[in-house]
């Protein structure tokens, strides 16, 4: 590694206009940094802008006239909201401008390799910084620690499920509406899923399939496994001694789903790439969120562990409905990087790859700044109920 760490100088550029760009996190970061917003055109970023009327100032670039890299100075924070190919590029360039690197998205081992050269330059780059992934990880973090104090590094039996949606506040008869690219959504479920059940590795090649209910406080849901969460089990730091009876991490859907969604699978199952185009664009038509609606998020990641006569059991629930000010989406991702970006800012942490906090006294110190935004995280644990 190089001599010293970069030092932040306290500048964030935000890179990309989506829906995952809320009030709130500019509105956050405002307070802590300089922000500049960059759109695919500085038309689009001042149109955005304007939606959005952060608080705190807020400057705006476009991509199609302005040099990103020219105007980036070492020690920048460099923050990709742009769909995960385009997180490469970008981190190249912050490396090469000696701006540290931050994104939302899954690590890919592209991005891992890179890093291993931004930790050689002094840089930090932070990932799976947003929702999911991301509070789901301090979330996991969190229960894991619990449940190491009370069973030990020896446990029988281990079972983690972290299931999350982005759903309408009031369902309707399709059972969903698109806040994000429809064809991204529908391309989702191609993927095979890879989980364990019963301590037996599972692979699900149609992962809505394998769709249960899961009852919430009385609510009833529906969860499909996605991704590989195997690969999980050793980023969350269970110990070897723990024997791994479940471990799911899967997606969130409102009760009636499947049922709903019928003809998107068949869609699906045809392999055909055209027609799934085709009925994203028809399905964005017939069901878009639009400015009336209130979307509502749902995470929860529950842990239990038992062995040796010992037993412990948590469950943390984030619930979330939108409003006028941002979406609940919106609110829950921007959020939740602007708390990883400002602890960039504050130098907390050191060069090379980060995932949203694996030490738990920064995963608690995430959860209460998610707090004090208004997105408050609910554990019950076996022992007692309490509100971070």
């Amino acid at each position: 590694m190089s001599d010293l760490p970069i030092r932040p100088t306290g500048t964030v550029h935000w890179v990309g206009t989506g829906l995952s760009t809320g009030r709130s996190g500019l509105e956050l970061l405002g307070e802590a940094a300089e922000v500049v917003l960059w759109g695919r055109t500085r038309e689009r970023a001042d149109a955005r802008l304007a939606a959005l009327a952060p608080r705190t100032p807020v400057r705006t670039r476009g991509l199609d006239r302005d040099d990103l890299a020219a105007t980036l100075r070492p020690g920048d924070v460099l923050v990709s909201m742009l769909p995960a190919g385009h997180h490469p590029g970008l981190l190249r360039t912050a490396i090469d401008a000696g701006a540290h690197f931050a994104c939302t998205s899954y690590t890919t081992p592209e991005i891992e390799e890179l890093a291993k050269e931004a930790w050689a330059r002094g840089l930090v780059v932070l990932t799976e910084a947003g929702l999911d992934p991301g509070i789901d990880h301090l979330m996991t973090h969190l229960l894991v620690a619990r449940a190491r104090e009370v069973v030990g590094d020896r446990a029988d039996r281990v079972s983690l499920t972290s299931y999350c949606g982005g759903i309408p506040a009031e369902p309707n008869e399709f059972r969903y509406r698109f806040s994000w690219a429809p064809l991204g959504v529908l391309t989702a479920l191609t993927a095979p899923a890879r989980y364990v059940r019963d301590g037996q590795v599972c692979e699900v090649q149609r992962p809505w399939e394998d769709t249960e209910e899961l009852a919430l406080d009385g609510e009833v849901f529906e969860v499909y496994p996605n991704r590989d969460s195997v690969g999980f089990i050793e980023q969350y730091g269970f110990p070897e001694g723990w024997s791994t009876d479940a471990f799911v991490r899967g997606t969130l859907r409102p009760q009636g789903w499947r049922a709903a969604w019928k003809s998107v699978f068949d869609t699906v199952a045809a392999g055909d790439r055209d027609r799934l185009a085709a009925l994203a664009d028809e399905l964005a038509e017939r069901y878009p969120t639009t400015d009336t609606d209130r979307d509502r998020v749902v995470l929860t990641v529950g842990l239990e562990a038992e062995g040796d006569g010992r037993h412990w059991a948590g469950r943390y629930r984030l619930d979330v409905t939108g409003d006028d000010t941002d979406t609940a989406m919106a609110r829950c991702v921007s959020v939740t990087a602007a708390l990883g970006i400002e602890r960039v800012l504050a130098g907390a942490l050191p060069p090379g790859l980060h995932r949203a906090a694996a030490d738990i006294r920064e995963a608690g110190k995430w959860l209460e700044g998610l707090a004090r935004s208004g997105l408050t995280c609910t554990l019950q644990t076996t022992d007692q109920e309490r509100q971070h």
